[in-house]
């Protein structure tokens, strides 16, 4: 698919997720639901490489990443990229 055909939603998400994976693998500490996080954000990838993800289970991850890495500040500006990207699909809060 061609970066013109490309919905610019999964482009986002694209880049937000590679970025706080990134971000968490250099993280050097460890934290229990580290692997929890790890998964989901590959769940993430896996979903925007489709092109096509489902909005409750993109927000199901991002449930399962915030509640993992939520309190490691560190990671909160990926975090919340994440977060902005992941709410591009479906509709808009109230």
């Amino acid at each position: 698919m061609t970066g013109s055909d490309e919905d610019s939603r999964v482009a986002e998400l694209r880049t937000a997720v590679s970025r706080l994976r990134r971000e968490l693998a250099a993280h050097p500490a460890e934290f229990p639901d580290r692997a929890i996080a790890e998964d989901e954000l590959a769940a993430l990838a896996a979903m925007a490489v489709t092109g096509a993800p489902e909005t409750p289970r993109l927000r199901r991850s991002l449930l399962l990443i915030a509640g993992a890495i939520g309190s490691v500040s560190a990671l909160s500006p990926g975090l919340t990229q994440v977060r902005d990207a992941v709410e591009m699909f479906g509709e808009p809060r109230r």
